[in-house]
Formats: structure tokens, sequence, C-alpha cells
């Protein structure tokens, strides 16, 4: 009679044991989402891998790298690479008139990679023997490791938006020192004139305008997944507009705001800043800091 009784109450305590749910699975959506590999543009373009390899070397593309190095390419600059394949194949173009006509005509909005990149290694590595500092005093003062300050001026590591500006304010300058600018100022400046820097994860920041006193204003496109990699501030006023696509910019740790296309806004730059694109395209806005303290 015991034996039974027992028994009764371990089928009873299964019975009532709470199931466990099935885990739940979070997928992270890939900050690389829509883009392509070498070999899916190669496909669709019907050319070699080699040729896509040859365009870049040439200024006429620049892929984004993934963290893996990989290069990809963009729904956008795979319409660029058709109509550079046009140019080629079609009008018999050579590389020079290819870039004349994308000059003449414009680009499509998320390409200004073909603009002349500035040498960031060498500019950094003569501010800082300007101001007098070693590797290692140089990049405490930037809140940086030596070791990726020196790989930064040897030109095997890209900064990111938020490292540049703390080695300018390190350096007691702003990030316009490190762009390529004319020797004279132009008031008008087209697509094929503007100094263009581009940090590791894609972002890119044009020069609209050189000369200036009060102003300096940038075109910035973002990729997907892309931003400020850190908060970064200094004096002035900032003013963006959204040109295409979103953005999210914290203020302080303490605001969010997403921006979206069509959208204007305006903050304190001595508030800490950080932003990023967490869209599934490119974010391309209009960005000005008063006075050129970035």
């Amino acid at each position: 009679m015991a034996s039974h009784s027992s028994s009764r109450r371990r089928r009873h305590a299964k019975n009532n044991t709470p199931k466990r749910s099935p885990a739940r699975v979070t997928r992270v959506a890939s900050p690389f989402a829509g883009f392509l590999t070498v070999g899916q543009t190669s496909g669709i373009l019907g050319i070699s891998p080699s040729t896509l390899r040859q365009w870049e070397n040439v200024a006429l593309v620049a892929p984004v790298r993934s963290q893996g190095r990989f290069r990809l390419y963009s729904p956008e600059m795979l319409e660029l690479l058709k109509r550079i394949k046009y140019l080629r194949d079609v009008k018999q173009l050579r590389v020079p008139g290819i870039k004349r006509v994308l000059d003449e005509t414009g680009t499509p909005k998320s390409v200004s990679q073909s603009r002349k990149r500035a040498n960031i290694g060498d500019r950094l590595r003569t501010l800082r023997k300007r101001c007098g500092f070693g590797i290692a005093e140089a990049a405490k003062r930037a809140k940086i490791s030596a070791g990726f300050l020196s790989a930064i001026e040897l030109s095997q590591a890209n900064p990111s938006v938020a490292t540049l500006q703390r080695l300018a304010s390190a350096y007691h300058t702003t990030v316009l020192e490190f762009y390529d600018l004319p020797r004279k100022p132009s008031a008008i400046m087209k697509p094929s004139m503007r100094p263009l820097l581009r940090t590791e994860s894609g972002v890119a920041m044009e020069l609209l305008s050189t000369g200036t006193k009060m102003l300096q204003s940038m075109l910035f496109r973002v990729p997907p997944g892309a931003g400020s990699d850190g908060s970064y501030s200094h004096v002035g006023e900032e003013f963006i507009y959204m040109l295409n696509g979103t953005l999210e910019i914290w203020l302080d740790e303490l605001e969010c705001h997403v921006l979206h296309e069509g959208e204007s806004f305006w903050f304190e730059s001595t508030r800490g800043h950080r932003w990023f694109n967490s869209g599934d395209r490119e974010a391309a806005l209009l960005w000005i800091n008063t006075p050129p303290t970035f």
C-alpha cells in the first residue's frame, strides 16, 4: 500500500513540474545586411574580381570593410559599378575618361569614395612631433593605446571619428588639420574637389567649404552599423540636417535622439555626443560646426 502511495506522489510531482520554455534565440542583425561580397558583385556585373580590385586601386570606388577585412559593396555602389562598366564597355572610355564623366555628371549619393583621401598617418606624426610628444604621451592624452597610435601613424589602422577628435584635441588643433586642404580657398566646391576623410568603419567626411572663419561644413556618409565609435565633446555648437537614412545620436549618455530624412537637429558641442547608424541603408547628413573646432 505504501508503495502504491509513493508511486502516485511521484507521478503527481512529475505532472505538476513546470515545463521549461524552449530557449529563445535572439538574432542580431548584421550591420552589413544588404551588402554584397566581391564574388556576388562580380557575378552580377559579369566581371572578374580582379577588375573590381583594379577599379578600387585607381580610386573609382572604395568598398567598405567588414570586421574580417572583407570587401563589401552596398546596393548604391553596385549602381555606380554598373555605370562604370557601361562607360568602359559601351562608351569605350579609359579610367581618366570615366572619372571625368563621373565628376561632370555627379556620382551617386553613396559613393564619395573616389575623392582623394588624406594621409592621416603622416599628418598625425607631423602634428605629434610639432607638439614635442612621444608616442606614449600622445596616446595617453588621446586616451588610446600607444600601440594603436603607432599603427595609425604607420597607416596600418584607421582611427574612428571619436579618436580623430581626441587626437586633434591632444595636439591643440582641429580635424581640419588632417585634410589635404587646397592652398587657395574656393568659394565653389565641386564634388571632385572635396577633401575626404574615411574611418575604418566606412564613415566618410567630406569638406564642403575651406577657408571659412566661423563655421565648418561637412557632408557625412555613414554606412549601416557604423558610427563615431565613442563619445567626444568640444566647444561650439552643431547643426545637423538629414539628407537620407537615419542617425541615432546620444547626448551625455542621457538623451537619445533618432533623426530621420528631412529632420534637423541642433545641440551644444560641449555635451558629450556619440552617434550610430542603426538603419539598414546609408545615412547622409549635412553637419555644421561653429566655430570650426571639430
